[in-house]
């Protein structure tokens, strides 16, 4: 029932701006005290199941990356029975939830993204620190401002899909649109990697008026906690969103054996993301609906450079884009493909300005390179750090210490030839093959990039030649699903680049884009006859 009536308008949602942090800023200051302020606290992280708190006793410590004697945390996980419990939380939720206007679902989101743009700010960015191993910057435009971004822009989004609406074909006919929710609650499993991603993955469906089970990574919990209270202090009501950490069976088998499930909202590796599809489609006879399945996965992401590229601009592209976050962003650079007459001075300006960068805590706002996520994240990064003495030479890095964290070099790997697994298999972490390309190869080249991966997720052409960019949105049409021209490719923001790729890089449903939103809508056509016919026969009859 509403009891305001009015068509109502939501603020204009703008990109929300990245402080500096710089030395002897305000924001510098309170973040540091606030880092100081959660370093010396044990956080007990429960689930959330229709607004209640459990404490299971099933308990996995949160340590910091940088750090991993330091406890930040102990969650306690989720059982099958509780999953079910949040089933049917959800299930009551439903009603009540979808019969609200939308725009008092909206002011949910809309509160929440204004509570992290001011008073939640600084604690939601130190927990992402000390969970995740994120310098100030990258956790400032990841859990602070792309997830105010995700918010802010997903609310207007869906109020201009609410009004796309049919013509009258005539003036007795009212033609209408409905944008129901799905029947069901909404699967979201989030990676470690972004709060961001981890805290719109569920809300997205939400704001549609669809209710969720969220499981976040057990590596990500301490800011999934912090997201977590903070949109209940927006006023997000029990049961729409059911916190559940848990060890993936114990949570996603109950959760894709329920005839509710209604649909998969996931961010994570290829490989998960193909088990769970594969686990969906053996149980279709027992869902009501075929659920929607939108995943964003694996990516290879490559930097090609052309014989007329700004040497300086591609340096520092290629630098950022496969260091930054210690290589762990899906868009990373992990591949690189530079013409012969540009690698001599473009591989010194690597090696310099990989000299300057320094690893360590990123408490210290010096550090450019943290910690990996977890021992097993190091080990793996260990192994293909090795690959750059096979078939290939390392220029920089390819080292590690795990003495007090899970610390990777950055690392430079020129490769010898084009089937070198460094140029086909995804790493997420910091390592960047290089392949030296012959000038007049240009057409090769891009066929190679094209052929080389399985994955289609992000790319970057460095180019001042106009026929070369030219040909390179053509031969590489399918080989990304963000494009980057003299730019590296990550850091896409919301509102202006939707990310998402293809082939094993997803369904390339397009976050931070009303397409993304439709995925968790059900429309209804409803036409009414303002004056119905009254005489059975035709005027062909005559």
């Amino acid at each position: 029932m509403s009891f305001a009536d009015g068509i109502f308008r939501n603020p204009l949602p703008v990109n929300d701006p990245v402080p500096s942090h710089a030395p002897g800023s305000p924001e510098r200051a309170r973040l540091q005290a606030e880092l100081a302020r959660q370093s010396d606290v044990v956080l007990e992280i429960p689930c959330v199941v229709g607004g209640v708190r459990h404490f299971t006793g099933q308990v996995v410590e949160v340590r910091n990356p940088c750090d991993h004697n330091h406890l930040l945390a102990r969650a306690h996980l989720a059982t099958p029975a509780l999953v079910e419990q949040a089933i049917a939380a959800s299930q009551a939720a439903a009603g009540p939830w979808a019969g609200l206007p939308w725009e008092e679902r909206a002011a949910v989101f809309l509160r929440a993204a204004s509570l992290l743009a001011g008073p939640w700010r600084d604690r939601v960015n130190a927990a992402t620190m000390l969970g995740q191993a994120k310098t100030c910057h990258q956790a400032e435009i990841d859990a602070a401002c792309e997830l105010v971004d995700f918010w802010r822009f997903n609310v207007h989004f869906y109020r201009e899909l609410l009004s796309q609406q049919p013509p009258a074909e005539a003036a007795a006919t009212w033609n209408r649109t409905e944008l129901r929710p799905l029947e069901g609650f909404v699967f979201a499993v989030t990676p470690f990697n972004f709060t961001s991603i981890a805290l719109n993955l569920p809300t997205a469906p939400a704001l549609l008026g669809n209710v969720a089970l969220w499981k976040p990574s057990n590596t990500q919990l301490l800011s999934a906690w912090v997201g977590m209270e903070l949109l209940e202090a927006a006023g997000l009501p029990p049961g729409v969103i059911n916190f559940l950490p848990g060890d993936g069976a114990d949570v996603g088998e109950p959760a894709l054996a329920s005839p509710h499930f209604a649909g998969l909202h996931f961010t994570g590796s290829t490989a998960t993301f193909q088990h769970l599809y594969q686990r969906i489609a053996a149980q279709l006879p027992r869902y009501r609906s075929f659920p929607r399945i939108v995943g964003e996965t694996g990516g290879k992401d490559f930097i090609l450079a052309h014989t007329s590229a700004d040497v300086d601009a591609l340096a520092v592209a290629a630098l950022r884009g496969a260091f930054e976050f210690q290589g762990q962003k899906c868009s990373a650079a992990s591949r690189m493909f530079v013409p012969r007459s540009l690698w001599p001075r473009l591989r010194d300006q690597l090696v310099g300005h990989m000299d300057a960068l320094r690893m360590g805590d990123v408490r210290d706002f010096q550090t450019f390179i943290g910690a990996v996520i977890d021992e097993r994240a190091w080990t793996k990064h260990r192994a293909f750090q090795a690959l750059g003495g096979v078939g290939a030479r390392t220029l920089r890095g390819g080292g590690g210490d795990r003495s007090t964290g899970w610390f990777i070099e950055p690392t430079l790997v020129e490769v010898e030839a084009p089937d070198h697994r460094l140029l086909a298999e995804e790493v997420f972490g910091p390592v960047l093959a290089t392949f030296v390309y012959e000038d007049n190869a240009w057409d090769d080249v891009m066929r190679l990039i094209d052929q080389g991966s399985p994955y289609a997720l992000t790319g970057a052409v460095f180019a001042n030649d106009r026929h070369a960019v030219h040909s390179a949105l053509g031969g590489l049409r399918q080989a990304a699903g963000n494009f980057y021209i003299n730019d590296k490719p990550t850091g896409a923001v919301v509102g202006q680049q939707p990310f998402g790729g293809a082939r094993r890089s997803g369904t390339n449903d397009k976050a931070g884009a009303a397409a993304n939103l439709m995925r968790w809508a059900s429309p209804r056509t409803i036409k009414e006859n303002l004056c119905p016919p009254t005489d059975w026969r035709y005027p062909f009859l005559g």
